[in-house]
């Protein structure tokens, strides 16, 4: 990893990032704009899964009105953090806590499709799976909260 590090960080693409001064700034308000609205919604909708809010409506009309809302800022999220990797790569890619970040996300990204991917095929598969939908949707919000925890973590490990 040391050597793609030292690699990347010496790209001329690496080198205008980090040059510019106005670019690291206004992507990294992007990134975190774009946290805020995932985890605006995914949260709304693990709450509806796990039957804490919204019991008057179906977890299917959540799954389509927050969902686009997630994978839109999702790649929003992966187009700014693949240019604050580029700009920084040795911050990122040589640190503990941003293997734990997007281990995280890989985790809270597939229950999400999971969850999602049951309402498509089926609007009550998770009313009949109650304390399942509950486990899922709390371990997701888990995940969620260590993603954030994580991000900001990842400044003081570095």
């Amino acid at each position: 990893m040391e050597n793609f590090v030292s690699w990347l960080e010496a790209t001329p693409l690496s080198s205008a990032i980090q040059n510019i001064a106005w670019i690291i700034p206004t992507v990294q308000c992007i990134h975190i704009l774009s946290v805020c609205v995932v985890i605006s919604s995914v949260m709304l909708l693990n709450l509806r899964v796990a039957n804490i809010i919204g019991g008057g409506e179906m977890v299917g009309t959540f799954t389509q009105r927050y969902l686009p809302w997630v994978w839109s800022a999702l790649a929003v999220l992966l187009t700014t953090g693949t240019i604050l990797i580029i700009a920084e790569p040795r911050r990122d890619l040589i640190n503990p806590t941003f293997w734990t970040k997007m281990s995280l996300l890989l985790g809270a990204v597939t229950i999400t499709f999971v969850v999602a991917r049951a309402v498509r095929k089926n609007e009550h598969y998770w009313d009949r799976r109650r304390h399942l939908a509950r486990i899922l949707a709390m371990i997701a919000m888990i995940f969620w909260i260590g993603i954030v925890l994580c991000g900001r973590w990842i400044a003081y490990t570095y």
